[in-house]
């Protein structure tokens, strides 16, 4: 080997989950062991973005990414690459999209309209490495702000910048710092937002874990601009990771003299400590998470006064979420004309957002404003597996809507997405295919509301449990047309007289399948039947003349309800279906259908 080489292991949650430590401490000792420890550095980063393909292993300075590798790979890798230069071809990294296997990150069609803004640093520095944070350009942003800049020179540059609250509410950024520097007061405190908690959202969880110091260095930059002098960071008990690794930033900070008293050898001052959550989806309500550090059980309360005015302790707060606080450090460092040149005129900037649901490529993207969501569905996410056709993607997690085909060109910003029925909330993007029931999805995401209700009003706390109830009734049969213009009715009544925004957001998944999906909530309640096979009191499954006889649905239909031989047509005992679905999902031609086949209804 001519030069060093270095070995980058994923360490984003899902990674972890497959043993990507044990791997990196098997290619440590096996390294020792053959005397190329000196030569090789190995080191853990952040989430790569590509979930579904760990654990993913990168060599530099090559460049070479390989993909789903396993203890059995190790050795291979060293020997081959590490000692002599060969590629493994058979692990290097697969494009999503073309299938193609590539050498790096680079040359992937799913990268090609990303832009990386937030998750700069994530996969590429090692998280527990301040100087590797300093030599991307980290804490350059907090130093001119402290060294060049007074305090409301920052503020006028956050706002200039355009930077909206990446959290869902889209409120101007640095329009919320001047409403907390105008305050007269002595003590001011800056929390940050780190209480993720929609279903199927992991946007923070990856800043946190992979960039902990973008979050630091953020929060110390409000700090100076509003005039605070000590910070919080409210992070889930949930996220042990983030919290580990966010504890070691704070500790490395304190030691480079970037955190604590008189930072940069300047008269600023600035503090940062962790405040653990329980896990509660209401305290990403700001007023409830004040309420859950101050020791209180975590309640939103009435505004104004809002948080800039009398916040934590009745002193004047400035709260944001991880994603808005990891855009501050750049914005401040390269300035805020350049962040303008990205995204749209009302929604500068880049987004980050979780593909989830029926996606080819599942895991983490960060995309210009106003890309559409057919460009992020089809030419990021690589489109509908198993070749199902797309019925609608929800964003804004429980508090957004679902939107349908007939939209997805419409650009991804906080106006177009509100205009509708949706919101851009934290990042959530669950994607469904025609194998999705929409009443079944309302429920879910009722259901979920109904469980995190902190029960403070009336409107939310006992109109969602009314509503949650007919869509039970609903999905089991027992439904009638009157039931939909009471859910109708429910749901407007507590959009505008919950007390806070999560309460008055949490019809917003009933109105808009409502909306888009009348029929399938018709065909319940008059049919008695669920359209997609998924409401299981409503549903029977049949094998139609598809069927090739390949024994998949038998093999995996847990109560032995269906019967034949191989090549065959098969046989489902409707006395015996539990209904569970199991069989359609195995099927590889489609032959389980949900109405019953014409051939048999003449043969009755």
């Amino acid at each position: 080997m001519l030069e060093r080489m270095q070995i980058i292991i994923c360490g984003g949650e899902t990674c972890l989950k497959q043993n990507s430590l044990h791997l990196k401490d098997l290619i440590q000792s096996t390294l020792e062991t053959q005397d190329l420890s000196d030569d090789v550095i190995v080191h853990v980063t952040g989430c790569f973005g590509l979930c579904e393909r760990g654990p993913i292993l990168a060599i530099y300075p090559d460049e070479v990414f390989y993909e789903h590798v396993s203890v059995d790979d190790i050795d291979e890798i060293i020997e081959s690459h590490i000692k002599n230069g060969i590629v493994v071809d058979r692990l290097k990294i697969s494009d999503p999209i073309t299938q193609k296997r590539l050498k790096s990150f680079s040359h992937f069609d799913v990268f090609r309209k990303q832009k990386r803004i937030t998750l700069r640093n994530c996969g590429v520095i090692n998280p527990l490495n301040i100087d590797e944070y300093i030599a991307r350009d980290g804490y350059f942003g907090l130093a001119k702000a402290i060294l060049e800049m007074s305090p409301i020179d920052v503020v006028q540059e956050m706002k200039d910048s355009g930077l909206r609250g990446r959290g869902g509410g889209g409120f101007p950024t640095g329009l919320k710092w001047e409403f907390a520097y105008k305050q007269k007061n002595d003590i001011k405190y800056v929390i940050c937002n780190a209480d993720e908690g929609d279903p199927g959202a992991f946007m923070d969880r990856a800043v946190l874990e992979g960039d902990p110091h973008s979050i630091l260095e953020a929060m110390a930059i409000c700090g100076y601009a509003i005039g605070a002098k000590q910070g919080y960071i409210y992070v889930r008990a949930e996220y042990p990771v983030a919290v580990e690794r966010l504890n070691h930033a704070i500790k490395q900070a304190y030691d480079y003299g970037l955190l604590g008293q008189n930072i940069l050898k300047t008269s600023f001052h600035f503090d940062i400590e962790l405040r653990l959550g329980s896990g509660a989806f209401v305290c990403g309500e700001e007023t409830a998470l004040i309420a859950s550090i101050e020791g209180n059980r975590g309640m939103p309360r009435l505004k104004p006064p809002f948080p800039a005015v009398s916040g934590l302790w009745g002193k004047p707060t400035n709260v944001n979420n991880v994603e808005t606080f990891a855009n501050v450090p750049v914005i401040l460092f390269k300035g805020a004309k350049w962040f303008r040149s990205i995204g749209t005129e009302a929604s500068p900037g880049t987004k980050v957002f979780a593909l989830g649901g029926k996606i080819k490529n599942t895991g983490l993207i960060e995309v210009p404003m106003g890309t559409t969501l057919r460009e992020v569905i089809y030419d990021i996410g690589g489109g509908i597996p198993n070749r199902k056709k797309f019925k609608a993607i929800q964003t804004g997690g429980p508090s957004g809507g679902c939107i349908t085909a007939k939209d997805l060109d419409t650009p991804i910003d906080f106006d177009s997405l509100k205009a509708l029925g949706s919101m851009m909330g934290s990042g959530g993007m669950i994607i469904m295919d025609e194998d999705n029931c929409m009443v079944d999805v309302a429920r879910f995401y009722l259901d979920f509301t109904v469980d995190e209700s902190c029960g403070k009003c009336t409107p939310c706390r006992e109109g969602t449990k009314r509503m949650l109830d007919i869509l039970n009734r609903i999905c089991a049969g027992d439904g009638s047309l009157k039931d939909l213009d009471k859910l109708e009715e429910l749901a407007h009544m507590i959009q505008e007289t919950s007390l806070c925004g999560l309460g008055q957001t949490a019809p917003n998944p009933v109105i808009s399948t409502l909306k888009h999906f009348r029929d399938e909530y018709e065909a319940h309640v008059i049919k008695k039947t669920c359209p997609a096979g998924v409401c299981r009191e409503l549903t029977n499954f049949y094998i139609d003349q598809k069927c090739v006889g390949c024994t998949k649905c038998a093999v995996n239909c847990p109560v032995g309800a269906i019967t034949g031989w191989p090549n065959t047509i098969h046989k489902l005992d409707l006395n015996l279906c539990i209904r569970c679905g199991a069989c359609k999902q195995a099927c590889p031609v489609g032959a389980i259908v949900t109405e019953q086949p014409l051939q048999e209804v003449q043969h009755a």
